[in-house]
């Protein structure tokens, strides 16, 4: 393992920045902020030993977000990627894909599926259907298994009324009048640069004490980007539907039922950095496909039985999942010959915690389980639209399934008034029987892959009051693990521009270990903190050339060649500089190498690690006046070069220009007025100076000179 870097990391949960006038109606609006995946119990996160933050749904309203990856976007350290404009990816820390989680409510959003690289699936979660996202950076392996090298993010949906004012529960708890309680919300979104139109209605009743009931839609309607001096960008719009619904029942004093759905379905994503309607950009190629196009379909239905005072346990839940992901691309190439390609995954949760206090410390443990059935197909058709024929398989293996199973233990130990040790450990097996694979050695052929795997990996973590509440110092380290899936072991799709990847069985899992520690402070006037981290790679599953061609694309495969490692600085901070008028700022910087192939030899060598964060920072200013009635703030956003490029990177022309992607600095203005207590209006003018961007390794610009109005009435 490589010595860490001495340097010097600011990381900090900042607090949310908009403030909004209560609304009556609305009683989850007053809860106080808290986390929850980042400990698994309800946690405010200047009390967690991480660098955690929550956006809360204020917060994202208040900056009018299109998506939830747009929602991070502010974020130290992480890069939000965009392949497309349906396909948001955030980098956290140096990892992105299948190396962080996504979680909702608690339950995976990760497959065995999920590809390396950029992958549109955050973007499947409808960020206005959501109370807070909590981002919990650098872990969660112990605590969920495998895939959260990068970090953990879990989305909170919204819920009933009844969350927040549902009576004490426990054998001491006075008796609670019932009473009635209804409400809602229609929000409303518009934006110029992006031609989008959007809008949501959602509504709550109970009785405030014994059941609640919540109901949402979003409608999004996405035109084509208008991208500065490039002008309207052809095929990046798109459109979406959700649909969410919760319902929750106090069986009891100490028992309560809830139960969730939602659906999002997106239609007609272009991938259209691949196609004939790219823009060149600064050098960037673009691809000859005459249609590359995705539709994403994703349901989640669960139930939550959660309990207090079971004798053994303070606390305790337990969740039963069903969680069906479909992908359909279909792609006209240059010769017009179409193919229909499609992933449709099924996979079954069941999830067992406990909580408790005891004489070793406060206890949180259970299991995990999650069952992934997965089948694909790949059909192709004459330049006349005839259907000619199937292929073995579609991008990942067909008639596959994979099981994921974890045990943990963690043990928060009050070493003294001021210090807490956690410390956990986390058991885990998998295993992926792929029944259909296209044969990589002899073409037409098929094989199936068979295999398993086993591990354990432990953390330890510490948090120290330096002055009782204003400033804490906290650090640890945590082991770090990933599966192979079925995305590594058998898919056959395109990977970066002219790549084609193959199956690749035999493979071994990946590890990590993720060292941090940081300082944080949420003063009268000043929230910060600091942090050191660095991630020590081992077996990184890397792509790896095998000197064929396959119908002109070069042939990759997978091997655990991967050793290396990230490092990186965070900053955030805000002050209040007088009762009205508040700072902030952040900083980000990230280094990192790992093994690869640079070139068609069978030979790796160090190189940096891919899509690694430039150089980025935002500074602004907000004045709130006293009534709190309205708000107005400046903000400035820069972002170095980005000239740091692995092999990969260089070859991926049709998204990063020859030699990196360049800088760029953007200001925007944003203000908002509490009409009345029920309706607030929101505007915003991001890019005032009309500046050609783009985020780097992703496929298209940032819209120019965007004017984004939102409009949000409770009642």
């Amino acid at each position: 393992m490589k010595s860490p870097a001495l340097l010097l990391t600011l990381s900090l949960a900042v607090q949310s920045w908009a403030t909004a006038a209560p609304q009556v109606t609305d009683p989850v609006a007053t809860l106080p902020e808290v986390i929850v995946s980042a400990t698994r119990t309800e946690t405010a996160p200047f009390e967690v030993p991480y660098a955690a933050k929550v956006i809360g749904r204020m917060e994202m309203e208040t900056r009018g977000v299109r998506s939830l990856p747009d929602a991070l976007k502010d974020t130290p350290g992480v890069l939000v990627q965009k392949t497309a404009a349906g396909q948001g990816s955030p980098f956290i820390r140096g990892y992105t894909g299948f190396r962080t989680l996504a979680m909702i409510d608690g339950i995976r959003l990760n497959n065995s599926t999920f590809r390396e690289g950029p992958n549109q699936y955050w973007n499947t979660i409808d960020a206005w259907g959501l109370d807070a996202i909590e981002l919990t950076p650098g872990q969660g392996s112990v605590l969920y298994g495998s895939d959260a090298i990068g970090g953990t993010m879990n989305a909170r949906t919204k819920g009933p009324g009844f969350a927040a004012t549902a009576p004490a529960t426990g054998k001491n708890a006075p008796p609670a009048a019932s009473s009635s309680l209804y409400g809602g919300q229609l929000y409303t979104r518009y934006a110029s640069g992006e031609d989008a139109w959007a809008a949501r209605a959602e509504a709550f009743t109970g009785d405030g004490t014994t059941w609640g009931l919540f109901l949402g839609t979003t409608v999004k309607e996405f035109g084509n980007l208008r991208a500065a001096d490039l002008g309207r960008l052809p095929k990046t719009g798109y459109d979406e539907f959700d649909f969410d619904a919760k319902a929750v029942f106090q069986l009891s004093d100490t028992l309560k039922l809830t139960l969730a759905h939602q659906q999002i379905r997106q239609d007609d994503v272009w991938r259209t950095h691949r196609t004939i309607y790219g823009v060149p950009w600064e050098g960037a190629t673009i691809g000859n496909d005459k249609r590359h196009v995705f539709d994403q379909d994703r349901t989640l239905t669960y139930a939550r039985l959660e309990g207090t005072d079971a004798g053994f346990a303070d606390t305790w839940q337990f969740t039963l999942s069903h969680h069906r992901q479909e992908e359909l691309r279909e792609r006209i190439r240059s010769n017009n010959l179409q193919d229909i390609e499609g992933v449709t995954v099924d996979a079954y949760g069941a999830a067992l915690q406990f909580t408790s206090t005891t004489g070793i410390g406060r206890l949180t443990w259970g299991a995990d389980y999650y069952q992934d059935r997965v089948d694909s197909f790949h059909d192709d058709y004459n330049a006349a639209g005839v259907y000619t024929g199937s292929a073995i398989q579609g991008p990942v293996g067909d008639d596959a399934t994979y099981h994921l199973f974890g045990a943990y233990l963690q043990d928060v130990i009050i070493l003294s008034p001021r210090t807490e040790l956690t410390i956990g450990a986390r058991y885990t097996f998998a295993s992926a029987d792929i029944g259909t694979v296209a044969d990589p050695a002899v073409r037409g052929s098929t094989i199936s892959i068979e295999d398993d795997w086993h591990n354990l990996v432990g953390s330890i973590r510490l948090i120290h009051d330096l002055d009782d509440t204003r400033w804490k110092l906290y650090g640890g380290l945590a082991q770090g693990f990933r599966a192979p899936n079925i995305s590594d072991l058998s898919r056959l799709d395109i990977a970066r521009s002219g790549e084609l990847e193959t199956a690749a069985p035999g493979l071994d899992p990946e590890q990590y270990l993720n060292w941090e520690i940081g300082l944080k402070t949420e003063g009268e006037r000043l929230r910060g903190g600091l942090s050191l981290f660095y991630s020590d790679i081992t077996d990184m599953i890397v792509r790896a050339p095998t000197g064929n061609t396959v119908n002109g694309l070069k042939e990759v495969t997978k091997k655990n060649a991967g050793n290396g490692h990230i490092y990186g600085m965070e900053f955030a901070a805000a002050y209040d500089l007088t009762e009205n008028w508040t700072a902030f700022a952040t900083v980000a910087w990230q280094r990192g190498t790992v093994d690869g192939y640079p070139t068609s030899a069978p030979v790796t060598a160090e190189e940096p690690v891919s899509r690694l964060l430039p150089s980025t920072g935002t500074a602004g200013i907000r004045y709130t006046p006293n009534s709190r009635k309205w708000w107005i703030e400046g903000q400035v956003t820069a972002a170095d070069r980005q000239d740091r490029l692995s092999a990969g990177d260089i070859a991926d022309t049709q998204r990063i220009p020859p030699g990196g992607t360049p800088g760029y600095v953007i200001f925007t203005a944003r203000a908002g007025w509490h009409v009345t207590d029920n309706l607030t209006l929101t505007a915003a003018v991001e890019n005032l100076t009309n500046q050609d961007y783009r985020i780097h390794g992703s496929g298209q610009n940032e819209p120019g000179l965007n004017a984004i109005v939102t409009a949000a009435l409770k009642f």
